[in-house]
């Protein structure tokens, strides 16, 4: 049972990593050149089924359903192997994370006037981390809109200055804030996985130690049943 709430557990903190993340980062994934704007949804669905099936787990141990804690069982193992094949895909693929991230924030510079979404999440970035463009703010001078407002720009550090532009780009800010976090991102995601390992570990051979003590009983119910009509006929025989 307590194997159990911890699956239970595991599933409640993938749920509210999936939260976080749709809502702490929501901008940088609209930005981002790679592909996973559902990323947040896909943790809080599978945070979502595992706490179902962690309650579905109590249920049967409760009732005592051996179908159920068989499912159960299997259900337990295919989050296992999802949550490592995960957390290992989030360790290697760091740098193309961030050149996807590096090359959405140059996109969406170059193109500021063309994708309101997209300029509406780098205002937003650039107004929050107080910074300006992908790697500075020079970027702005060969944008559409760079090339627009050219009067309103200068290549002078001085007059950037002293209008009150952000010297600083947005990728090396983003990344100097994430990365302390990003170091914790993957073991955090990787301590609901050793629990699933720890509980299948401790869930598994109980339940087939079960399995097996209910088909011995049910065994040796058969075999008393058979030697006391064995007995009933001899004693017959013998009468």
């Amino acid at each position: 049972m307590a194997s159990i709430c911890l699956f239970w557990a595991a599933g409640l903190a993938i749920f509210t990593l999936g939260v976080w993340a749709q809502i702490s980062l929501a901008d940088y994934m609209t930005l981002s050149a790679n592909r996973y704007p559902n990323a947040p949804l896909i943790l809080l669905a599978t945070g979502a089924a595992v706490t179902a099936w962690g309650f579905l787990g109590c249920l049967g141990v409760a009732a005592n359903l051996p179908c159920l804690l068989r499912a159960y069982g299997f259900f337990q193992l295919a989050t296992l192997v999802a949550g490592l094949a995960a957390g290992l895909s989030g360790l290697f693929y760091r740098e193309d994370i961030a050149g996807g991230f590096r090359s959405g924030l140059q996109r969406a510079v170059a193109g500021y006037t063309e994708d309101e979404g997209r300029a509406d999440a780098l205002d937003s970035l650039q107004r929050a981390l107080e910074c300006c463009g992908a790697e500075g703010w020079r970027d702005w001078l060969t944008s559409d809109w760079g090339c627009r407002n050219r009067p309103l720009l200068s290549d002078d550090s001085e007059g950037v200055a002293a209008a009150g532009i952000h010297p600083h780009g947005c990728f090396r800010k983003v990344f100097s804030l994430c990365r302390p976090s990003a170091r914790l991102i993957n073991p955090i995601t990787q301590i609901p996985v050793f629990v699933l390992f720890f509980s299948a570990c401790s869930v598994v051979p109980n339940l087939l130690i079960k399995l097996d003590l209910c088909s011995d009983l049910i065994h040796i119910m058969v075999c008393q049943t058979d030697k006391r009509k064995l007995s009933e006929v001899n004693h017959r025989l013998c009468v």
